[in-house]
């Protein structure tokens, strides 16, 4: 296809989009606030392609930015590897006050605390509407993929109690969804990976081998408080006109988008969702978790469990496991006899057998 544009266009394959501008504009400033962008973001940055056979995909200077409002980069301070995020103070203007709520003392030393950090906010130099929040490089919640009801089941602990410690604290997140929460990739990934293709090394020269959740416990965070808001504490029904965040499906929500309603019982809703459509939909032997998410997804929102009841049904729910219910391998729907017959042989012999052999918690719960 490439090779059909004129000369002109195939000569400008491989450049910033407009979007990554933003960032070339500003790499000097981030660099002498703290903070080091990839080479392809230097103001003088010559394509390493360019002039030689090789192909823009096999160049670290030639990924793009997934998304134009984020931007990875490194502390020169220490070496740590972070994310900058573009946040319009006229879009979002409560989403840097209510994440330095939640993750400043005395909140962020409760160990129940899910929510993402926030490590700085710096004031954009050229636009007073922007501020750029720096935040820990995460990863997407559920790649790799989950393998055992363990590994499931940590999740729904982690998911639960973070959204119950924002309800306790008064803020209800308004957009739970599968993109809005993450987790901490060092734990699977000690020398982590390209920002912008994840199954590369940072130095592009080979891929990644990620361990277990099992063998390397992570803890996982909501992210994204651009729609979350934060409500009086003697208010026991707060009511909010609706904003539609990444799940289209809220019944309230499409019953009448106009009328004022509960937006703790929207998190509820939300969050069970979440885990009907990423779990029970996909996986075969999770069927213990249906009378909860049932309760949590019910269509009138006075029938929904508050998170707090929620964390105390998912623990009575929990409490009557045993260990081989926990190491047993999540079974996908999709999969026939023959698959699940592979799939079973394989998670024994490098699943289960080393797990067993090391002594490794079925049910892996990162230190606090």
């Amino acid at each position: 296809m490439d090779s059909n544009l004129p000369r002109s266009k195939r000569s400008e394959r491989g450049l910033l989009t407009e979007g990554e501008i933003f960032w070339r504009e500003r790499y000097d400033w981030l660099q002498q606030s703290g903070y080091s962008l990839r080479p392809r973001y230097r103001p003088d940055w010559v394509p390493s392609w360019k002039g030689t056979n090789k192909l823009i995909i096999s160049c670290e200077d030639g990924v793009t930015l997934m998304h134009a409002h984020l931007i990875d980069a490194v502390k020169t301070s220490d070496g740590q590897v972070v994310v900058i995020k573009q946040v319009p103070k006229s879009v979002h203007p409560y989403e840097v006050e209510i994440g330095r709520y939640l993750t400043s003392p005395p909140l962020s030393n409760d160990p129940r605390n899910h929510c993402c950090p926030i490590l700085a906010v710096l004031q954009d130099p050229r636009d007073p509407d922007i501020q750029l929040v720096v935040l820990p490089f995460l990863r997407r919640y559920n790649n790799p993929k989950f393998n055992t009801v363990g590994e499931a089941i940590e999740f729904f602990r982690q998911a639960f109690e973070g959204l119950h410690f924002m309800h306790e604290n008064h803020v209800a997140h308004r957009d739970c969804m599968t993109l809005n929460i993450m987790m901490d990739p060092k734990p699977m990934f000690p020398d982590l990976y390209h920002p912008g293709i994840e199954t590369a090394t940072r130095d592009f020269k080979g891929n990644v081998h990620p361990y277990s959740r099992t063998a390397r416990p992570v803890k996982y965070y909501w992210t994204d408080f651009g729609l979350s808001r934060r409500f009086d504490p003697q208010d026991d029904n707060p009511l909010a006109v609706p904003i539609q965040g990444g799940d289209r499906t809220v019944p309230e929500y499409n019953k009448d988008p106009y009328s004022p309603c509960n937006p703790f019982r929207v998190d509820v809703y939300n969050s069970g969702n979440l885990i009907r459509e990423d779990f029970l939909q996909i996986y075969k032997n999770l069927a213990f978790m249906e009378p909860l998410i049932s309760r949590m997804c019910d269509e009138d929102p006075e029938k929904r469990p508050t998170m707090s009841e929620v964390v105390s049904e998912f623990r009575k729910i929990i409490s009557q496991f045993r260990g081989y219910q926990l190491i047993q391998r999540l079974v996908e729907r999709k999969d026939g006899v023959f698959m699940n017959l592979l799939k079973g042989v394989y998670h024994v012999s490098a699943r289960t057998l080393p797990n067993l052999l090391t002594f490794r918690s079925a049910i892996p719960t990162p230190k606090t």
